[in-house]
């Protein structure tokens, strides 16, 4: 059986931090208050002028060189994004250029925070289909662009960077024990758009801002992600004890507190990376894996498992024998 096995991944934040003292200054709140509610101490934000081919570029070059895989060997590079460049060419593109690659086929993924567990189902596809190798999987984000700088209840949320893998075809013996992606689950309904949006864009006439109800956002994510999870654990005939890391899209303490909580997994085997990187959208899973592994946590043949929920509503997960 084909599989799509990781073999690298790396990452990359701006420099520029704002921490929750800063924050205190540029809106109304404090860092009690953020802290309490999201288990955010700090942001990075992208630099006047940095955009997010650039950190996507940057992320791309780190999961290359640990990959072993050389760039003009990638067949393909999708972008997962909800703040590209421009509204056309695709980011992906941008990056294939900079990245010195002439071959192969990238287009960008919009799926808002769950746009990386979407692009990591997307490659894994490609991949069986045999239409695909060596994929390049980037989540970039500069959220920083969206923000009402006014609004508290969004503001103090978000924040910059990227992180990327590189999925290589590899084969196993179609059980659980093989490296790669053992299974994906995508979900999205539509019906709560006005949950979580970015208030106008290119149709519309402009930028527009990002919008959030917070508390249906919670309510929504909690059972959304568990019944994912549990789909993919049902695919696979696991329980939650076979899990050795959970890497979870990183938007709010709370919400992955009361995740691990419902479906069982032990709160040691849960990568948090929120405190110092925000909710940085597609980019959030991809930099906690790459936090878990260069840590040494994450290792060859753990069993990891992805989550994501954002805007539409979006939702998915996928289970990665590392």
């Amino acid at each position: 059986m084909i599989r799509s096995v990781v073999k690298g991944v790396g990452a990359y934040l701006p420099e520029r931090i704002i921490t929750n003292a800063e924050m205190a200054t540029l809106v109304d709140t404090s860092d009690d208050w953020i802290t309490a509610r999201t288990g955010i101490k700090q942001r990075h934000i992208a630099a006047e002028g940095e955009l997010t081919s650039d950190l996507g570029t940057a992320a791309a070059r780190e999961a290359l060189k640990n990959s072993g895989v050389h760039a003009d060997e990638i067949d393909l590079i999708i972008v997962a994004t909800a703040t590209p460049d421009d509204t056309f060419p695709a980011t992906a593109t941008v990056i294939q250029a900079q990245l010195g690659i002439e071959r192969g086929f990238a287009f960008d993924m919009q799926a808002v925070c769950s746009g990386f567990v979407y692009a990591v189902a997307t490659a894994d596809n490609f991949i069986k289909a045999g239409q695909a190798e060596n994929v390049l999987v980037i989540g970039a984000e500069t959220f920083s662009r969206i923000l009402d700088w006014e609004d508290r209840t969004t503001a103090v949320l978000f924040g910059d960077g990227a992180g990327a893998i590189v999925m290589q075809k590899g084969e196993g013996d179609g059980t659980n024990k093989d490296r790669g992606v053992l299974t994906s689950h995508l979900h999205s309904d539509g019906r709560y758009r006005d949950k979580l949006y970015v208030d106008s864009g290119p149709s519309r006439g402009a930028v527009g801002h990002l919008r959030m109800e917070g508390k249906e956002v919670f309510r929504h994510a909690v059972v959304n992600i568990a019944e994912a999870i549990d789909e993919a654990l049902d695919a696979t005939g696991l329980e939650a004890k076979d899990i050795d890391w959970f890497v979870p899209h990183q938007a709010n303490k709370r919400i992955l507190d009361a995740t691990a909580k419902r479906i069982g997994l032990k709160p040691e085997s849960v990568v948090v990376t929120v405190a110092q990187h925000a909710n940085t959208s597609a980019a959030s899973v991809p930099l906690a894996l790459d936090v878990a592994v260069k840590d040494g946590r994450i290792k060859q043949g753990d069993m990891v498992l992805l989550e994501a929920m954002g805007g539409g509503f979006t939702w998915g997960s996928a289970l990665v024998r590392w």
